[in-house]
């Protein structure tokens, strides 16, 4: 049984990416931003503000799926100061009762501390941060999500999410009934992903103008660093041949799981490999050719041969 897929443009995706990004530090070596925005952030934020904030840095990282649950089932006209409001002010019962359709496992009361623990510190976040970049960012994903809910009608579900994502396969699973793809700038290169009962909702990186013609662009550098190392390049080979799943490589390549998921993780940034999606985390990797292709055409345009 195959799936639906919808586009869901709303700049309350990068409120909670960007948030859950400088909180967690989570996949900070691997977006462009890098550690240099959480400089500037921390210079930027006054010391009250930076520990209010940071205070989420101990919490559950499963919280997250409930906030980006409540942001895909909002109302669809809902401004980011809508939003938060609703978080802050709407009756605890009501806000469980909106995702326990899709988080039939989530408590009540996990619902209310987490609209509890939440409301507040994102407000924060988006009055001493988001508010001000938050012009910038909506030309960027309104345009991106206007082209591909311009393609919903001329591609297959399975093509255009392993497009607009960058090489994320969704085959049909059982249960699976709507895929949500949503734009954001923070998060670039990377996806995110979640699953929900029935529901699986992807975060994808839109394109971010490149700032001087003499520098090289970025996706031009995630390849070459990518390829400057000779394992990574060993498990290109290995995985070149049929899709691979971590616990195989493990097996197989004698390394650690964690420093092959650093492994695979530049080069899934860099466009070289496809992740195949599965249900239990059972994912699993191959290469994605057209990663490969792009290696000559951005190098070729940089140098002007």
């Amino acid at each position: 049984m195959s799936y639906q897929v919808k586009i869901d443009v709303s700049p309350i995706y990068d409120l909670l990416g960007s948030f859950m990004v400088y909180v967690t530090k989570k996949w900070i070596r691997d977006i462009d931003l890098g550690t240099e925005w959480i400089r500037e952030i921390d210079n930027t934020l006054s010391h009250g503000v930076r520990l209010a904030i940071l205070e989420a840095s101990s919490w559950p990282f499963d919280d997250y799926d409930a906030l980006y649950a409540w942001a895909s089932c909002r109302q669809p006209e809902r401004s980011v100061e809508h939003f938060l409001e609703h978080l802050e002010h709407t009756s605890e019962s009501s806000m469980w009762d909106e995702i326990h359709p899709i988080m039939p496992s989530l408590s009540l009361n996990d619902s209310i501390r987490i609209q509890r623990s939440y409301a507040l510190l994102l407000k924060l976040w988006y009055e001493h941060y988001f508010h001000q970049i938050e012009g910038q960012i909506m030309p960027l994903i309104t345009e991106d999500g206007e082209e591909k809910i311009g393609l919903l009608d001329k591609m297959e579900p399975e093509a255009l999410i392993e497009y607009a994502s960058g090489g994320l396969v969704v085959s049909p699973m059982p249960g699976l009934h709507t895929v949500i793809l949503f734009p954001t700038v923070h998060n670039r290169p990377i996806n995110t992903y979640c699953f929900y009962d029935g529901v699986l909702l992807i975060q994808y990186p839109v394109d971010v103008p490149e700032e001087g013609e003499e520098d090289p662009p970025n996706m031009l550098l995630r390849l070459t660093r990518a390829l400057s190392d000779p394992e990574r390049l060993r498990m290109l080979r290995y995985i070149g041949g049929e899709p691979r799943s971590l616990q195989e490589m493990a097996h197989d390549l004698l390394q650690p799981q964690e420093t092959l998921m650093h492994h695979l993780m530049m080069l899934r940034v860099a466009g070289l490999l496809r992740i195949h999606l599965g249900r239990e985390d059972i994912d699993r990797f191959s290469l994605r050719q057209d990663g490969v292709s792009e290696l000559q055409l951005f190098l070729e345009s940089y140098i002007r041969i």
